[in-house]
């Protein structure tokens, strides 16, 4: 909904009492989900609601459900046995529900309770006895209350899910099924959902009573209100890269997602230690915790949040113009959700996904079948924002007042004592102080990696489970140099951690390694040819190369090197005793070769 002086054009079908807070409110221009709910005349039917995130389901569900509630009352008689309930898939989107349900229903003299994991029981008990007239929780917490007889809805007469697609994802069907089990076969239910997959259709046929369905979309695409960008970056410059964005940004707020728990603290950390003034969500966090951490960002004292998916689910914070991704969303789904976050009901926002060079291929695909495009970019350099620094200190300068009469003379006294320019150069040391230093980054073609359109090499994902990768993407290298690593796909070889073997041990980096092709016992790779002498004098030193793994010359005209084969212990355990050249017994290569040895064949490792 868009703020107005003017609330004159609100629909007269919304409840008086509503219409009030609205109006209080400054609103005047509804969502297309909130004027569905207010003009689509669906009197007590049950509803099934699919609307994109962010377009203000909250205030359409407080207008859908007003009617079944109040009747033609103006307010609430006083509270006993809850007449409404609505389910939200996390804590903070339950708590945020109820914030907003508050000022919405604030002239009706509503009581509402909430009843949410993470929060005292007891307390929560005590406020179901007291009366509530609309419970908004979470779906464990709601069924624990109702087992225990806390909870009683016996006389419900609406019950809403909110985000129902995010409480399937996470688990939450048998719960759910049992508090609408538990609810009068009478209730209205309400189903609101950014999507509706095979499992929503189904809750929708089980309980509810030949509901409307209503597809509730914007005027404009999806996400039209969000500018997405999509950051190359080196993948060892993936954290620089997300401080350099942050610092290159105007934002008032920002959110920063990481798939782990771990990536989360890790990252928060490190934006700490810059100099950031960041907060945290993780499902690891008390509730305590989290409800600081959001409070930190709506009253400015944070800018900048780092969280996981499902801790971030369905929060709305003000100011948050700022979604980066510093993890590549695995699906559609989530990119959506996450970028959701921001460009909420006709805010404008920015979405950047920090991708690595090698990601690239799956970052265009997640966000080709979300159906949205991005503006390829290199990540912000030094220079750049420095010179935003320097704007920002001229435009600090330029926007103070003049010296009033108390500071005038102690003025006069510091131009007396000191220079013009020692003073200027005084105020800049101390604004360059308070901003955190830029990172260095290496410049990516860019332009050329846009043009080139990435190809799928099944090859290298395991397709229907057949073995993972037999060759690296890489194409031989013109000239390049074969080498033999003494580990195959028996040892469950993978580049992803043989390419960091391969350049420790002799000292090149990762663009100096073309092809990396794995065989049943062994791995054969190539080394730029300007590399090569370097590389072999780096493998012959010790210590450069783990115990029992052998890296030397691949030989002319034969695919497979005999020599050191690493043994394996029982457990799986590479042997570190130093094992000796298998011996064979008679017959010529050749001969074994061909499958047909005269003596004992020597054992191959496990």
């Amino acid at each position: 909904m868009t703020p107005t002086d003017d609330a004159a054009s609100l629909p007269t079908t919304i409840h008086p009492a509503l219409a009030s807070a609205l109006a209080a409110k400054g609103y005047s221009q509804l969502t297309p989900v909130q004027t569905e709910m207010a003009n689509g005349g669906h009197g007590e039917a049950d509803l099934l609601v699919s609307a994109q995130t962010g377009s203000g389901k909250t205030v359409a569900f407080g207008i859908a459900i007003a009617s079944t509630l109040l009747g033609n009352a103006e307010q609430f008689e006083a509270a006993g046995r809850p007449l409404g309930l609505v389910i939200a898939p996390t804590r903070e989107l339950a708590i945020q529900v109820r914030r907003e349900l508050d000022w919405l229903y604030a002239a009706t003299q509503i009581e509402t309770a909430t009843c949410v994991g993470g929060m005292d029981m007891r307390k929560e008990r005590r406020a179901l006895e007291r009366g509530a007239h609309l419970v908004v929780g979470t779906p464990g917490r709601l069924r624990d209350h109702i087992t225990k007889g806390a909870l009683d809805l016996g006389v419900i007469r609406a019950v809403v899910l909110d985000e129902a697609d995010e409480m399937l994802d996470l688990g939450f069907r048998e719960d759910l099924e049992f508090i609408l089990g538990a609810a009068p076969a009478g209730r209205r239910t309400l189903l609101f959902s950014a999507t509706v997959p095979r499992g929503i259709a189904e809750l929708a046929g089980n309980f509810q009573r030949d509901a409307v369905r209503i597809t509730a979309t914007a005027s404009t695409e999806q996400h039209a209100d969000i500018e997405y960008q999509m950051m190359l970056v080196r993948r060892d410059e993936r954290e620089h890269a997300v401080i350099n964005a942050l610092l290159d940004s105007d934002s008032g707020g920002a959110l920063v997602f990481c798939h782990t728990r771990e990536a989360v603290r890790h990252l928060t950390a490190r934006l700490a230690n810059r100099g950031f003034s960041v907060v945290s969500l993780s499902g690891e966090m008390a509730q305590s915790e989290r409800s600081n951490a959001l409070q930190a960002m709506r009253d400015g004292r944070a800018h900048v949040c780092v969280a996981t998916d499902v801790a971030a689910r369905g929060i709305d914070l003000p100011n948050l113009d700022l979604v980066i991704h510093a993890d590549v969303p695995s699906n559609p789904a989530t990119l959506l959700h996450r970028s959701g976050r921001t460009g909420r009901a006709g805010r404008k926002g920015i979405c950047v996904l920090i991708v690595p060079e090698h990601r690239r291929g799956a970052a265009q695909r997640v966000l080709a079948l979300a159906k949205l495009s991005a503006a390829v970019r290199a990540a912000p350099g030094i220079a750049e924002i420095e010179a935003r620094y320097r704007r920002q200190i001229l435009d600090t300068a330029l926007a103070a007042a003049e010296p009033d009469g108390a500071e005038a003379t102690f003025v006069a006294e510091l131009l007396a004592t000191a220079t013009p320019e020692r003073i200027a150069a005084t105020f800049l040391r101390q604004q360059l102080a308070a901003r955190p230093m830029p990172e260095d980054l290496s410049p990516l073609p860019v332009a050329d990696m846009q043009a080139r359109k990435p190809k799928r090499d099944r090859r290298t994902e395991g397709e229907h489970g057949a073995p993972p990768t037999r060759e690296a993407r890489k194409p031989d290298m013109e000239g390049g140099v074969w080498f033999t690593l003494s580990l195959g796909r028996k040892q469950r070889a993978d580049p992803k951690w043989l390419l960091p073997m391969i350049c420790k041990a002799g000292g090149v980096s990762k663009r100096d390694v073309g092809s990396i092709r794995i065989d049943d016992t062994e791995t054969r790779f190539e080394v730029a040819a300007d590399k090569a002498a370097g590389f072999a004098e780096q493998i012959k030193r010790p210590g450069g190369i783990e115990r029992g793994i052998v890296i030397e010359p691949a030989a002319e005209g034969r695919k497979a090197s005999w020599r050191a084969r690493p043994k394996f212990r029982k457990d799986g355990k590479l042997d570190q005793k130093p094992f000796r050249k298998p011996h064979r017994k008679g017959g010529s290569a050749e001969h074994h070769a061909s499958g047909k040895p005269k003596g004992k064949r020597p054992k191959r490792p496990a």
